[in-house]
């Protein structure tokens, strides 16, 4: 699909034209618009502006932070299969185990990434700085926030990741240290809390307009992500309060300020929750989203329309202007990643691209879900042949129209043939069964292979997501100044979760504590109810984290709690600026 959306990544105006030097600005234009000329019409501003996205594709690919989130986490796992597919030295099954070495490819991708896409955000800001004069004010503080929150996001995945970041405001080429996690943490709230109420808020007649951008739900959003897990972030009302600015914008401009500044103060640990309850309410109180009647809605091919999405990556599934970089790509390639390959020739026209069998569930994560629960495999078994959609696929894989499972195109020893019926177990993480594992099934497939990868938008931030996170909020012990607020999302939550039975009375006989327990554990609780609604969307290994329950997963054998940050890659290391005493300025993580 196409959707209208004027934050292209093929923009009006090329990067070099519009990052004008002072001396450029000076010159006479010779009949050719300078770019404080062009600045003055806000679409060429949307235009510029809009490049700052392209980065962000990269994030959700296996080879970056969505994979390597994923399995590290009890909600998927990339068995070596028989005949050696995915064993790749051992890379997967390192990040299943906890394993892993400062040498992953993905964790310099995440690193590469999130750092160019945080340059970019910092030279187009240079632009407007440049040219503010050009705009209304009220364009000029629109973008500038925007390019900010943005900027804001890339250094969350990577603080997220890392913890000790290079943070910089500026547009320059000087050397940044690694920054403590708690400083990182608190120049992010500060820069957000500026910018939040200046956002653009979402409304059912500019929703497409604001399709895939930073908006005001979704600063909030982050702003209470970045609260609630404060604490698993090592931050302490002492350490985030005497947190000083070591960074500052050309020319004076500040992103982030002191926290006290933007008017917070963070006295007790109870301060985090509370102030993570205000940036939920904010969300709430804006009536930009909802919770849709049927789950898969926010997973469908055209999933634009969804009111209950409120960050998205907007997907172009087919081949133009494809782009390769750092070792990842910047498609979707979850259907990929996840089904079986024969599913290429189970629907009418067959796939353009062979499945590749990797990427499925833990076992011990599919035993949370209720076998009526529709985000879960289900209790039909019957696979392609199930008659209701079940947000994980297990059972036999038929061509359409079939009832007969299709066969492996690899025969067993006896050089029989292996009806392909998928199954919730591994064998072994060594030499798993080429059937072995459920596979996410939650996104729509293109059954009619007009598309070459993913088209549906990738989901980044949930209005369900945030609403289950004022709920732990206020179980943490938040001062909440909207109690109850979040009720009829949460019954409406209740209700399509087991809308093929039910209802709301049928989930809470299920799960009776999804919503009121915080210590059940990796099968109960709020910490389970988490895992069931937002399996694969880049929450669960902070959860698990927050939760105390990292090194309690399946499969793990490195309990140690240093592996809650990954490891600064060797490579950056290797091109670490020496300080005048021969040192380098960037150090491993500990426990590498």
């Amino acid at each position: 699909m196409k959707k209208f959306i004027i934050y292209a990544l093929a923009c009006v105006m090329a990067l070099p034209l519009l990052t004008s030097c002072e001396k450029m600005l000076e010159e006479d234009s010779f009949g050719r618009p300078t770019t404080d000329d062009m600045l003055r019409n806000e679409e060429n501003v949307v235009s510029l502006v809009g490049q700052a996205y392209a980065d962000l594709k990269f994030m959700h690919d296996h080879w970056g932070y969505w994979g390597v989130n994923l399995l590290t986490a009890d909600e998927g796992l990339c068995p070596v299969r028989k005949g050696g597919d995915w064993n790749d030295g051992g890379y997967w099954k390192n990040l299943n185990t906890h394993k892993w070495n400062p040498y992953g490819k993905a964790f310099e991708n995440i690193w590469n990434c999130t750092i160019a896409g945080a340059v970019l955000c910092n030279n187009l800001l240079q632009t407007l700085y440049m040219s503010e004069e050009s705009m209304s004010p009220e364009v000029y503080a629109m973008y500038v926030g925007e390019l900010e929150v943005l900027r804001s996001y890339y250094y969350f995945l990577l603080f997220d990741s890392f913890g000790r970041v290079p943070y910089m405001e500026d547009y320059s080429s000087r050397h940044e240290t690694l920054l403590a996690p708690e400083v990182t943490w608190a120049h992010l709230v500060s820069c957000l809390e500026k910018n939040a109420p200046n956002m653009a808020v979402v409304t059912d007649a500019n929703r497409a307009n604001y399709l895939g951008r930073c908006t005001q739900g979704m600063a909030y959003m982050l702003l209470a992500r970045l609260y609630l897990n404060a604490e698993s972030y090592g931050c302490t009302p002492e350490n985030v309060m005497a947190a000083t600015r070591t960074v500052d914008s050309k020319g004076g401009k500040k992103g982030s300020v002191l926290l006290n500044e933007v008017g917070i103060k963070i006295s007790s640990p109870n301060d985090f929750y509370t102030n993570a309850l205000r940036c939920c309410n904010k969300v709430i109180a804006s009536n930009s989203y909802s919770i849709e009647k049927d789950f898969f809605t926010n997973f469908l091919i055209d999933n634009g329309g969804s009111r209950e999405n409120i960050f998205t990556i907007v997907e172009d599934g087919t081949t133009n202007n494809e782009r390769d970089a750092y070792g990842s790509k910047n498609k979707m390639r979850i259907n990929l990643l996840t089904l079986h390959y024969v599913f290429q020739d189970a629907f009418k026209v067959q796939m353009k691209i062979q499945p590749w069998n990797g990427f499925v569930a833990r076992p011990d994560f599919l035993a949370i879900y209720n076998d009526h629960d529709v985000r879960g495999p289900g209790y039909e078994g019957l696979g392609t042949n199930d008659t209701h959609h079940w947000g994980w696929f297990l059972g036999p894989v038929c061509k359409e129209g079939e009832t007969t499972p299709m066969n492996d195109l690899v025969k067993d020893e006896k050089n029989q043939p292996v009806p392909v019926i998928l199954v919730s177990t591994i064998n072994s993480l060594d030499s798993a069964n080429r059937n072995d594992g459920a596979r996410m099934y939650k996104y729509e497939i293109d059954k009619n292979a007009k598309y070459t990868y993913c088209e549906n938008d990738f989901v980044l931030f949930r209005y369900a997501d945030l609403v289950m996170m004022k709920k732990e909020a206020v179980l943490r012990g938040g001062a909440d100044d909207m109690p109850g607020s979040e009720n009829d999302a949460i019954d409406a939550i209740k209700q399509r979760t087991f809308a093929y039975s039910g209802g709301a009375a049928d989930f809470d006989a299920a799960y009776p504590d999804a919503f009121t327990t915080l210590d059940g554990g990796l099968t109960g609780g709020l910490l389970a109810e988490r895992g069931r609604e937002l399996a694969w969307e880049c929450c669960r290994r902070r959860d698990l984290i927050r939760f105390g329950q990292f090194e309690n997963v399946q499969y793990v054998e490195n309990k140690d709690a240093t592996r809650r940050w990954f490891p600064i890659p060797f490579s950056v290391l290797e091109k670490s600026y020496i300080d005048e005493k021969g040192n380098p300025i960037w150090t491993q993580n500990p426990g590498y």
